[in-house]
């Protein structure tokens, strides 16, 4: 049972600031210099798939910070409807 529970962990998509503490040290590896181009390609493509997951995560924020609304002179928030309104 302790198994499956490991392998949920592993499962689970990492959060922003941990994608972006990655792609740091991704960064900071290929700019030392000291690994080979195998090395650098697979370090460029895990660095580009955490670009990308940390700007659609950036997005979906963008998106519901812009859903809050303000109604009579109070703020409040409106309910936010995951991806069902975007058009990329």
């Amino acid at each position: 049972m302790a198994k499956k529970a490991v392998e949920q962990s592993d499962a689970r998509e990492p959060g922003f600031e941990e994608s972006m503490g990655r792609l740091e040290k991704l960064v900071g590896e290929m700019e030392g210099g000291a690994l080979g181009l195998e090395e650098m390609m697979v370090r460029f493509e895990e660095g580009r798939k955490l670009i990308l997951d940390c700007a659609k995560k950036l997005n979906e924020v963008e998106r519901r910070i812009e859903m809050l609304v303000t109604k009579n002179g109070e703020t409040s928030a409106v309910p936010f409807e995951g991806d069902a309104g975007e058009n990329a």
